[in-house]
């Protein structure tokens, strides 16, 4: 059952295998690509306890060692604190030019363990094998790596391309039904933004891959990679196109400063909450039709998602202090905000052109409902 996706960046192309078991197929997959026969792998004590012996067992069968690092989960991990810990772990391990190393965990820890590789003797390839739904479809493709910093999130980084990936549909199994649903909030992001028929497919297929459908997560997961490896191909370090795929990001990324990067939001609950946004924004500038924003937020509520501020608990600042977030976003040019907004659901667009009083206008709306 395992399907393959190909990344097309000449030199620095590389395949993404998803499918049930490649755990246990490890070391047989990553085996060709290692100069000497052992990884050092990062990882976090959440999927350390539920997966660290299989892929321990799985690069064993392959003939590959292993030595692991065990990183505290939480999106607080990705900090200096924790990178500093994890270069010089590395370095410990006596990794060299030629190896690889493994980031194996959710987004947190491959952006982490990325840019540990791509700063690491400048430059030791490493390979993804995602946990989560979420890093399986957005943050294990692209090679975007990176850490936050105090003034807000991903502005520490680098691009650097895994030598590989593993998208295992059968660790999703041991996710929470809240951390699932949040990574369905990438995955929704792809059909709103460039694929009509994917948004429908969800429709009718969301709540059976929700429920554990393995055919259905296998064909959602390959057809989000499948859109993102096209755009990265295009466009590797967000010069034009890549940046559609913030569509969502510019909100979600300012509430996430605001509720401080806590279990308050998770980053998928973001996304969704900001494609919702973007498409509400796009119907009040004209730019698509009115019934476009309740059909994206009538999806979001039958998959069980948080769709409005009024869904996030505790307190936000108020429209001007969220403004003054986005405008940290890494989209900015010239002083000036870039949004993905959508001129229908599967039709995305970039610019600059956004009357900032609309937006607040918005966001003022927006958290008045909250009471």
């Amino acid at each position: 059952m395992m399907e393959t996706v190909h990344v097309g960046l000449g030199a620095r192309s590389y395949d993404i295998h998803i499918g049930p078991g490649l755990l246990e197929r490890a070391g047989a997959l990553i085996g060709p690509h290692l100069a000497r026969p052992r990884v050092a792998v990062v990882t976090d004590e959440n999927v350390a306890a539920a997966h660290l012996d299989g892929l321990r067992a799985g690069l064993a069968a392959g003939g590959v060692s292993m030595e692991a690092l065990i990183l505290p989960p939480g999106e607080a991990t990705k900090g200096w604190v924790q990178f500093e810990r994890t270069v010089e772990w590395l370095l410990d391990q006596k990794v060299e030019r030629r190896d690889l190393v493994v980031a194996f965990g959710g987004g947190v820890i491959g952006d982490l363990t990325g840019f540990a590789a791509a700063v690491l003797r400048r430059g030791v390839g490493f390979v993804q094998i995602p946990t989560s739904l979420l890093a399986q479809v957005d943050s294990s493709v692209g090679g975007k790596t990176g850490i936050n910093a105090p003034q807000g999130k991903n502005l520490i980084g680098a691009f650097h391309q895994p030598a590989l990936v593993l998208a295992d549909t059968d660790v999703l199994g041991t996710l929470p039904p809240r951390d699932f649903l949040a990574g369905y909030g990438e995955v929704v992001k792809y059909g709103l933004l460039g694929d009509a028929a994917f948004f429908e497919w969800l429709e009718r297929h969301g709540p059976a891959l929700a429920a554990g459908d393995a055919p259905a997560r296998i064909a959602a997961v390959k057809r989000a990679c499948e859109m993102k490896a096209e755009i990265v191909a295009r466009d590797e370090t967000e010069q034009g196109d890549r940046a559609l795929l913030n569509l969502g990001h510019t909100f979600c990324h300012a509430l996430e400063a605001a509720t401080g990067y806590s279990g308050r939001l998770l980053h998928g609950e973001g996304v969704a909450i900001g494609c919702a946004l973007a498409f509400e924004l796009s119907a009040r500038l004209g730019l698509c039709p009115q019934e476009e924003p309740g059909r994206v937020r009538a999806h979001l509520r039958d998959m069980g998602m948080k769709v409005d501020l009024a869904d996030i608990p505790g307190d936000l600042p108020d429209a001007d202090a969220l403004l003054d977030l986005m405008a940290q976003d890494k989209k900015v040019v010239d002083g000036r905000l870039r949004f993905i907004l959508a001129r229908g659901i599967g039709q995305a667009f970039i610019t600059s052109d956004v009357p900032t009083d609309t937006v607040r206008e918005m966001l003022q709306e927006a958290l008045a409902t909250r009471g």
